[in-house]
């Protein structure tokens, strides 16, 4: 790209990156506008490049490769704007899941120091915070294959080697001079959109586990329970605080056990099964 362009690979939302780019071309080439852009992209609306980046408009597979050919972008850039657009517009954790791996094997995005993948990595696999806490019982191996023994249901060795790498490398699991092996608490931080990812991805692989245990875990070893409620908006933010509760003073009481031996996955989930709407008009006011 030319001096004045931004460096897309350093951009993990496309919106900020066209930002970025309409304000250092608005600055180093006179004629520029968003008209300009349109009319060099071939867009009936003189104003789409900003509307796109205020969020109001999406990109589809068409309007993608435009836009790269007016901000005269590389065959390399190109696909990674591509792949960076269907990480922002991804319907779903699925395609999202897609898009971020392809940005995650650019090399030159590596580089530029954007990836911070720990919460990712962490949360990717049901198996690797298991094993985390499985690493709290004395008889602990780190030997993948006893590891991946011990797990409900087994997993691969490759799998448990590939999860106990991680740990070590993010410092969740740390072996001592004995050749001990201990627990570490790691706090992960990440960019907005790589975090919520991340936890859309565990909250789906546990609740899958959860559904899976139904029929897969004798009764005496799970306990599962719903309950259907009818409240008030107010009360809603009152039950998720005491829930917020229950889970820190359940976290502490587990923490405390001198002798554990068992991983257990305790799930919380509370979520709507109507709308809120006084005229009991279900319509979405949006539509057109």
């Amino acid at each position: 790209m030319s001096e004045w362009k931004p460096d897309i690979f350093e951009y993990m939302d496309y919106r900020d990156f066209l930002r970025a780019y309409y304000e250092a071309a608005k600055a180093n080439v006179p004629a520029f506008s968003y008209r300009y852009f349109a009319r060099k992209a071939g867009f009936a609306t003189s104003n789409f490049l900003q509307l796109v980046i205020k969020g109001q408009r999406n990109l589809g597979p068409d309007s993608i490769w435009r836009f790269a050919k007016v901000m005269k972008l590389t065959a390399e850039e190109s696909r990674f704007f591509q792949n960076l657009v269907d990480f922002c517009q991804g319907r779903n954790a699925e395609e999202r899941n897609i898009a971020f791996e392809a940005l995650a094997a650019s090399r030159r995005f590596r580089q530029a120091g954007q990836l911070d993948t720990a919460l990712y990595r962490y949360t990717a696999h049901w198996y690797v915070p298991a094993i985390r806490e499985l690493a709290a019982r004395e008889d602990f191996k780190d030997d993948p294959k006893w590891v991946a023994k011990q797990l409900l249901p087994p997993i691969k060795p490759k799998e448990a080697k590939d999860a106990l790498d991680t740990l070590y490398e993010l410092g969740f699991l740390e072996r001592k001079t004995d050749g001990a092996v201990v627990r570490r608490d790691v706090t992960l931080t990440s960019g907005h959109r790589v975090q919520q990812l991340a936890v859309t991805n565990y909250y789906h692989e546990m609740i899958e586990k959860a559904g899976q245990s139904i029929e897969g875990v004798a009764g005496t070893l799970r306990e599962l329970g719903a309950v259907t409620v009818c409240i008030s908006p107010e009360r809603v933010q009152e039950l998720k605080q005491k829930l917020r509760e229950i889970r820190v003073n359940l976290l502490d009481f587990c923490e405390r056990d001198p002798a554990p031996t068992l991983v257990y996955q305790l799930n919380f989930q509370l979520f709507p099964l109507s709308t809120h709407n006084p005229d009991n008009e279900n319509v979405d006011k949006n539509a057109q």
